[in-house]
């Protein structure tokens, strides 16, 4: 264990001497007071530490420790439900200790060595094991079975299996290895910089259906893909990562609150416990697992705290779970990056960014995926990545939105002016995208219906003809259209009110399964399509724009699962009389 003293204090940069046999990014107790701290830059003898708590009052001469281990999270029973900070220290337990606020020096284990967990065995005395097969199971909440898996490195017989109640220390197996006998307990560590290897990685093929209409429809998101949602104050991120949380279809929540406002994660730490997973009616809270790092806590911390939450996702998908990690917001992770390196004196990129920005950023994105784990089973399990991004102003031409675009497929771009005029989730249609639909469009076509991408290609050529049309208006008026373009203005305008504008409060509209989007999205179509046939036939254009049968297309998001049929079949009868007496009282 090498030691130094402290050379130079630099807010949360500290310099330390005599720390030649020091690694690169190994863990350094700082001073007497022991804040926790990790190199990140190595000179001779010199090591430059980040320091993840408030340095204030460190001076030279004061000694420093180094733990000889990376920066490493805690793996095990326990982590489901918790509410940490950056560097995965529990709350509660730090509250304990220290009150309502956080003090300098706290040492709490991540997690909780008193409580017990009852341990099934999934293997027995003779069995050949390896990297990533499952010993035993702990049932950790109602929600989340937790698989035991054979820590990496480890390939040999079982030799020992016990069965019953353990503390994450206790041993509960014992595998015999080329190299003597090895331990194995309920928890492991994994150093939180690396990423957790996997057999291969999958194309992303399958969408993560979140029932949000213009995120399924128009702009998907792959299992084990990224999308970055940027947007400007107000515009409604947090709404959506909550409204994603809620409704994807995952199996475990991990959700980091990076830099955030106070009050804002309060928000979340107080309206997480409440809410109730759809599919289960248990608190979201058990298939979830909080970050909090607030903007006042040393800012060091965010870069960690990043890390921490991919590797504890990347613990889940590894026993073949569905993850989805909500990273709110990567901006403050760059904030923290940028100072960082104005203290390290490095020369800076663009805006003051350190010119590593867009590799940082790269590392943290290629961690998901939809992956085939480790282990002879071969777990299949995915980790999708939702990157909140908030650029200054709103200006997605700032570094941190043009390097994330570079490496994220999908892009969720939020419009200030549509959430403004109460359109929400307010994604602006025109300029976002999704680079997985080809990938996906045999599954939507196969699974849903298998005129879905034909469908959604419509829905997207009027929303685009309609922006080209509000140009003409905006110079010389509506009049100057053709009753065609008209009848497409219109159309764009049930599209973006009916089908777009989606209620996160309304118990029904803030869900709507594939089912009901695709009826949707063919009850919109339809009335486009026959009111245009109708229309080259002769027929009113007020009678076609003014029949009652459009307020039902529109009142159909509030249709209940269970009567979808019916009230579909009753509209679509409603649509084509209402369409033939456009006609009969034109000739009449």
């Amino acid at each position: 264990m090498s030691t130094g003293v402290i050379k130079k204090v630099a807010g949360p940069l500290v310099i330390a001497e005599g720390m030649r046999d020091a690694n690169m990014f190994d863990v350094v107790r700082v001073s007497e007071q022991r804040l926790i701290g990790e190199i990140i830059e190595m000179h001779g003898d010199e090591a430059s530490i980040q320091v993840y708590e408030e340095t204030s009052g460190l001076g030279p001469g004061e000694p420093v420790e180094s733990m000889d281990v990376p920066m490493s999270v805690e793996l095990g029973p326990g982590l489901i439900a918790s509410i940490y900070d950056g560097i995965q220290r529990p709350l509660d337990d730090i509250m304990k200790i220290s009150g309502n606020n956080l003090k300098r020096g706290v040492e709490v284990p991540s997690l909780k060595r008193n409580l017990k967990w009852e341990f099934v065995p999934t293997v027995k005395v003779g069995d050949e094991v390896e990297t990533g097969d499952v010993i035993g199971t702990v049932q950790e909440t109602v929600l989340v079975q937790q698989k035991i898996m054979v820590p990496y490195g480890i390939k040999g017989t079982i030799k020992e299996i016990k069965e019953g109640t353990f503390t994450v220390e206790d041993i509960v197996a014992v595998v015999e290895t080329e190299k003597g006998e090895k331990e194995l307990t309920m928890m492991q560590k994994w150093p939180v910089r690396r990423g957790r290897p996997y057999k291969k990685k999958l194309t992303p093929e399958m969408p993560l259906v979140t029932g949000q209409r213009v995120i399924d429809t128009f702009f998907p998101i792959a299992k084990g893909g990224v999308a970055a949602v940027p947007g400007p104050f107000g515009s409604g991120k947090t709404v959506i990562q909550h409204q994603l949380a809620k409704w994807a279809e995952a199996d475990i929540v991990v959700y980091i609150g990076c830099g955030e406002r106070g009050n804002e994660m309060t928000d979340v730490l107080n309206e997480f416990p409440e809410l109730k997973d759809p599919k289960t009616g248990q608190p979201l809270m058990q298939r979830t697992v909080l970050i909090a790092n607030t903007s006042d806590m040393p800012v060091a911390a965010r870069e960690a705290s990043i890390y921490t939450g991919i590797t504890i996702a990347e613990y889940f998908r590894d026993m073949g779970y569905s993850v989805a990690l909500m990273a709110d917001s990567t901006s403050r992770w760059a904030e923290a990056l940028r100072e960082m390196s104005g203290r390290l004196e490095e020369m800076p990129g663009e805006e003051g960014y350190p010119a590593y920005l867009g590799s940082r950023l790269a590392q943290f994105y290629e961690r998901a995926g939809h992956v085939v784990s480790l282990g002879k089973e071969g777990r299949e399990g995915a980790l999708s990545v939702i990157g909140a991004v908030s650029p200054p102003g709103g200006d997605t031409s700032e570094p941190v939105s043009q390097a994330t675009l570079r490496i994220v497929k999908v892009f969720w771009g939020l419009d200030a002016s549509l959430a403004y005029k109460r359109h929400f989730p307010a994604i602006n249609w025109l300029k976002s995208y999704s680079l997985y639909l080809d990938d996906m469009e045999k599954w939507f076509n196969g699974q849903v219906a298998e005129d879905w991408m034909e469908g959604r290609q419509k829905m997207m050529t009027l929303l685009q003809e309609e922006a080209e049309l509000e140009e003409i208006v905006k110079m010389v008026g509506m009049d100057a259209l053709s009753p065609s373009d008209r009848l497409k203005m219109e159309a764009a305008r049930s599209i973006r009110e009916d089908f777009l504008h989606q209620n996160s409060f309304h118990e029904v509209d803030t869900y709507t399964s594939l089912k009901k989007q695709h009826m949707m999205m063919v009850l919109v179509n339809e009335f486009f399509d026959r009111a245009t046939d109708a229309l080259k036939d002769g027929a009113s254009l007020q009678k076609l724009i003014s029949m009652p049968v459009r307020e039902q297309i529109g009142r159909f998001k509030y249709v209940t699962e269970d009567k979808l049929d019916e009230e579909f079949k009753q509209v679509d009868e409603t649509l084509s009389a209402q369409i033939a007496a456009a006609f009969v009282k034109e000739e009449g």
